[in-house]
Order: structure tokens, then sequence, then C-alpha cells
């Protein structure tokens, strides 16, 4: 079966800047597939080239079998678009706004189908709300309902829990996992938040400066390590971090070493390896969400 998505050279440019360097990759059918990295590598230009929203200097861009461009309009019909910042109708409700989404993509069962996403993205009891009453949390279950009611095959997601306190991100990540498993839907999702990556991504490519430096599945990306933790502490010489595979061993030897030179070992802290050390030993840095 071809894949959902295949993406070979994908590049844009503004002036002199790069904002995307020849991204290659494909999204396998029926999979979560995470675009990572901080603000600014080149995410979201990334997910509006595929989405047909913003034309690429170069690369091809095939979604469900289809050349994406130079005519995206036969495509978008296909995909559900959760855009990083949704402008609402005030006068709407949440029900409202779901038929005439619907009777956009000419669906003779509106009120139907808008009840039906309703229930989906958990928000049957916000129906007659004005979208301008709702939570943060809420707006953003919302912003993903429309982007549903047309039943498409792909959703893309762009950072869909930015802004969100922990609690109302961790329910959204709920109605994710339920357009995979349940609706069986493939998603695209861009996030600059480690753990989002983590919990939802069947794989994850890690994004840097307009370039993927990295594309497998979590645990594999944190295999690629060859380290169990990361060992952080402060002495006399600075701050230090190491990435160890005998957790224990390694601790002991701090100490030890430390001792020996009648230095004081201060903030000691270990933590298990994950996507955060992945980053810093792909690009030499820290990773800032």
């Amino acid at each position: 079966m071809e894949p959902a998505i295949s993406i070979t050279g994908l590049t844009k440019r503004y002036a002199s800047s790069v904002a995307v360097d020849r991204v290659a990759f494909q999204v396998e059918n029926g999979e979560v597939f995470g675009i990572l990295g901080p603000n600014g590598a080149g995410k979201t230009t990334t997910l509006e080239m595929i989405e047909g929203l913003r034309k690429p200097d170069e690369g091809e861009i095939r979604v469900l079998g289809e050349q994406v461009w130079p005519d995206p309009r036969r495509i978008q019909r296909k995909i559900g678009v959760q855009l990083q910042s949704t402008t609402l109708f005030d006068l709407l409700t949440a029900r409202e706004l779901l038929m005439l989404f619907a009777t956009f993509y000419n669906r003779p069962d509106a009120e139907r189908r808008a009840d039906e996403v309703l229930g989906q993205v958990g928000l049957e009891t916000k129906s007659h709300d004005y979208a301008e009453t709702l939570s943060g949390g809420q707006q953003q279950r919302l912003a993903i309902a429309l982007a549903l009611v047309h039943d498409p095959e792909i959703v893309f997601l762009d950072e869909p829990t930015t802004g969100l306190d922990p609690q109302a991100r961790r329910n959204l990540w709920d109605v994710i996992r339920a357009i995979n498993t349940d609706q069986r839907k493939t998603v695209v999702l861009t996030t600059h938040y480690l753990e989002e990556a983590e919990e939802l991504c069947h794989r994850v490519a890690i994004m840097d400066s307009a370039r993927i430096v990295a594309l497998d599945t979590p645990a594999g990306l944190i295999a690629s390590l060859n380290a169990d933790a990361r060992i952080s502490y402060t002495d006399e010489e600075g701050t230090h971090a190491l990435m160890v595979r005998d957790t224990q061993a390694a601790v002991l030897d701090v100490l030890e070493q430390a001792r020996e030179r009648g230095a004081t070992v201060r903030d000691l802290s270990v933590k298990g390896a994950d996507l955060e050390d992945v980053f810093l030993n792909l690009t030499g840095r820290e990773y800032r969400e």
C-alpha cells in the first residue's frame, strides 16, 4: 500500500532565509506521525506545504497517492486541518459552526455530523455555547472538531496543545488518541513538547534549523543514545551532564572523584534518558520548549 504521505526534497525560502531545507519523509497509513522541534525549526511551514496552503520552492509532495501541487484543491477535500491559530465567528454556537463547515463540504447530513463530532471531542454539553465563551482547551477541541466534520482520511494538527494547562493538554491527548485508534485516521501533528511526542506518536521526526535531524520511534531515538540515564551536577569547576549506562556506578564514581579532589558536589540529579537528551546529542544544545 502506498504511504499516506510521501515527501522528497521539500524546500521553502524567504529572501535569504531557508525555512525548510530539503526535507524528506513518509507517513504510513494509520499512524500518528509527529514533527518535533523548537519554535522556528520549520514545522508549521512544512505542514502548510503538505496541506496545500503554502507553495514549496522545490520538492515533491504526494498525499493519498496524489500530487498536492500545483493544484492542491482535490486533496484538500480529503484532509482535515487544525491550524495553529483559529478565528471563529462570534455569533455562532459550536454546533452552528460545525453545521456551517459541514455545508462547505456539501455534506447533506450537516446536523447529524455536527452532533457526531461534538461527541467525539467531548463537547456535547457545549453545543449551544458561543466559541468565545469556551475555555482554551474547549476551543482547541472545537478547532479539531471543525477539522473532522467532513470525515477526512488524514488529520493535521499544528501544535494543538500550545497554551493549555497540563490537565487540558492531557485531556486533548485522549481526543487525539481516539481520532487515531477509534476513528482509524492517520494523524500528523507538530509539537514543541517533548512529552507530547513521546506519549502520542508512533514515529517522530526531530526538526531543527529547517532540517530533519533524526526520524524514528520515540523508543528508537532514545535507544540510539546507548545510555540509560543522564546525571547532572555542579561543582567548583562548573555544571556537568553525563549520559551513562550504569547509573549507580556512575553516581558513585562522580562522588568518589569529588572526594579525592576535595570538591563538593551540589545539585546532583538523575533522570532517565528521553527525547531531550536525543536533541542535545544531535544538536549540541539544550532543548527549549
